[in-house]
């Protein structure tokens, strides 16, 4: 029997999708060895030059109009069908996706995000490409430009997401909750004295992880800012993405404080930091939502991005696994209160890890093997 061709594709519209999708892809490979598995960013511009238009436009949209972005959000959420907008983006990028699934003669298509999956459902209907299609919900709510034809397999977050799908026409045996596919964490296996000793770290100052995604969104050095006014010392770790500028701020920001700060990049490191750390301060992506529960880290959630980031801050929240900053309130008083408070942060903890789907990727791997191989 031939190896199998496996096509994921992602967008790297913040690093969620592109993160869920490279955890799948290795899940695929220790589940198969022998199989071809391709990460495809849909978004890059030698790909397809109008998703990677509409990626800036995104962007622009939400550093000078946000509140605009949560109104589309919110009104094509409401839609039945995909938008019309949707519709042009899924029927100008066929050509690319169908280029795509020939150059690696795709048996299956995984997508985990809507642009590709748009490009692949036209594809698909079409007629001109067969495969076994199948979509990954990269948030903890559903929206309607999710919702696409001839998508053989939905896997979403929770039990929630899943009767909602189905409430809204899709198949109940085609709908599974799996959970949001990351990387295999756990607590048990990161030794923190380890990781201390090896990134020259204090063990003893209480640690505060700060994060702003991918892209180094979020606000980062306004929390830095606020966090002056805790006056115990602490250690905090700033992740600063993809920010250039925000990294280079975050290093003169330190030379100032009166606390220990320590900056990164763009880094694998992140369940190391979050194994070495008591609270992670980040905007509610739902990656990072996701890994912190596999490492029962507590959050303090803020700055989301207007649309499914409320939700999942909500979500977050409702679970006791965060606490939310809302506007005007004190980050200072609330870290200081966390960090005093330790049965809090202790149940913060448990419900992290109740919360977590670690092997979200397993699960869907191990579908995607049986399920796809009538079609390879």
């Amino acid at each position: 029997m031939a190896a199998r061709s496996y096509l994921i594709v992602a967008a790297s519209i913040g690093s969620g999708h592109m993160k869920a999708a490279e955890a799948l892809a290795a899940a695929l490979l220790r589940a198969e060895p022998e199989a071809h598995v391709a990460v495809v960013d849909f978004t890059k511009r030698d790909t397809a030059w109008v998703t990677w238009f509409m990626k800036a436009v995104y962007l622009k949209m939400l550093h000078f109009m946000p509140n605009l972005y949560q109104l589309l959000y919110r009104f094509t959420g409401h839609r039945q069908g995909a938008s019309p907008v949707q519709k042009l983006i899924a029927s100008l990028t066929k050509r690319n996706m169908r280029s795509l699934v020939r150059r690696h003669a795709a048996d299956t298509v995984i997508c985990t995000h809507p642009f590709p999956e748009g490009a692949a459902s036209c594809l698909k209907e079409s007629g001109e490409e067969e495969f076994f299609f199948a979509t990954v919900l990269t948030d903890y709510s559903v929206h309607r430009m999710w919702f696409y034809p001839g998508v053989d397999a939905f896997f979403v977050a929770t039990e929630r997401m899943r009767r909602s799908l189905v409430k809204e026409g899709c198949a109940a045996t085609a709908v599974h909750a799996t959970g949001i596919p990351i990387l295999p964490l756990s607590p048990a296996g990161f030794d923190r004295a380890a990781i201390c000793e090896r990134l020259g770290l204090s063990e003893s100052l209480p640690t505060i992880l700060v994060m702003g995604g991918g892209l180094g969104l979020g606000d980062v050095a306004h929390s830095l800012e606020k966090l002056e006014d805790v006056a115990e010392k602490l250690q905090i770790l700033v992740v600063a993405g993809k920010n250039e500028r925000l990294l280079t701020w975050v290093k003169e920001h330190a030379v100032r404080s009166h606390h220990a700060v320590r900056a990164w990049g763009y880094t694998d490191a992140v369940p190391e930091l979050m194994a070495a750390a008591a609270l992670l301060i980040s905007k509610p992506g739902a990656l990072t939502i996701s890994e912190a529960w596999a490492m029962g880290v507590p959050l303090i959630l803020h700055e989301p991005i207007p649309g499914p980031e409320l939700e999942n801050a909500m979500i977050a929240s409702e679970r006791g696994t965060a606490v939310w900053l809302g506007k005007g309130e004190n980050l200072a008083a609330l870290v200081m209160g966390l960090l005093g408070d330790a049965p809090r942060l202790a149940s913060m903890r448990e419900a992290a890890l109740l919360a977590s789907r670690p092997a979200a990727a397993q699960e869907i791997a191990q579908f995607l093997q049986t399920a796809g191989a009538s079609v390879g």
